[in-house]
């Protein structure tokens, strides 16, 4: 199928605009994300409705904590990601391309037949998750405008590298997104990830532009981002880009894929993290990959009252009210029901 958002140069060669990587690909060549080809001057999408995975997960398993709280969201995948994280949690589907010389996966299936067996089993939306959304853009574009319009969100749970021609093209179709702002360090993104700090920085604030609703995630690497000092920049910049209500979660991190030089992270870390968001003035800093660890439940931005109770991905008691703390009737930012 012939993908979106590229142009044609001379010479039978592409200039693919999706993600900030603007690959420039030959005849016969892929992009960096290794599923999508240059046919003789066409950009084709090799992966349009090759699904690798489709699951219905708890939506806090995104994480997205101030999404629809409680309910389930069909989730779906390709293979192919346009970063080339060290840690990648999900390598073999994410990197099966870049790993085995551009091997392509997945069991047929349409837009349609996702929205439906999402509506079937009850879930309240649908997310684009576990490799990079971005590179299987067009099959979640078109299911994307069916899924809304059977009244169902859409969540892209992604490293945050798409231009903002491909936000503007998904348009109104994207409800909500949970973004890897993986370090606050363009360092770090270039040595560990194969991309660009910038390229992130922009997009989270072109999502806020257009008013679509994120949650952060950062993973935390000892001795490789989690420096006090650039963990402080790094929730500075969600405050005064994105707004102290935005859900930062500073997660777990355990030896994977090609970093296997590093421990676990240590309880203090994430105990510190949090701390340096709630100073900085976050109003909702969540530790992840640590049950029982205090920070899961969600909080007034006001009184401190517990507002959702949480334990891993079980929900306790939720007590909003019309989107609002039910004690002091203080706003809580998110999508709720």
């Amino acid at each position: 199928m012939e993908a979106s958002l590229y142009e044609k140069l001379e010479d039978d060669v592409v200039r693919c605009h999706l993600c900030h990587h603007r690959c420039r690909i030959k005849e016969g060549r892929r992009g960096i994300c290794q599923v999508r080809e240059n046919r003789h001057g066409v950009l084709e999408t090799l992966v349009y409705g090759r699904l690798i995975a489709r699951h219905v997960d708890p939506i806090e398993k995104k994480p997205l904590f101030h999404v629809l709280p409680g309910t389930r969201s069909y989730s779906i995948a390709t293979v192919g990601c346009n970063f080339r994280c060290a840690f990648c949690q999900n390598a073999d589907i994410a990197q099966l391309p870049a790993d085995h010389e551009g091997m392509i996966l997945g069991e047929p299936a349409t837009p349609e037949e996702v929205v439906s067996d999402a509506l079937a089993q009850g879930c309240r939306s649908i997310a684009y998750t576990y490799t990079e959304p971005t590179v299987f853009f067009e099959f979640a574009r078109d299911t994307a405008r069916l899924a809304t319009a059977q009244g169902l969100r859409n969540i892209f749970v992604t490293n945050g590298y798409m231009t903002p021609e491909a936000l503007d093209a998904i348009g109104s179709d994207l409800h909500a997104a949970n973004v890897d702002l993986k370090a606050f360090s363009d360092d770090f993104y270039r040595a560990y990830c194969g991309a660009r700090l910038a390229g992130v920085t922009e997009t989270l604030a072109y999502m806020h532009k257009l008013g679509i609703f994120v949650e952060v995630t950062t993973l935390m690497i000892p001795g490789l981002n989690d420096d006090p000092s650039e963990l402080r920049a790094l929730a500075d910049f969600i405050v005064e880009t994105l707004g102290p209500q935005t859900p930062w979660h500073v997660s777990r991190f355990h030896p994977t894929y090609r970093l296997l030089d590093r421990p676990v992270t240590p309880l203090a870390t994430l105990t510190k993290a949090r701390e340096i968001g709630l100073q900085a003035g976050l109003k909702h800093v969540y530790v992840g990959n640590a049950p029982g660890l205090d920070g899961e439940d969600t909080r007034c931005p006001e009184c401190g009252q517990v507002l959702i109770q949480r334990r891993g991905f079980s929900l306790g008691r939720i007590r909003l009210k019309n989107g609002a703390c039910p004690d002091c009737g203080a706003p809580v930012a998110g999508i709720w029901a």
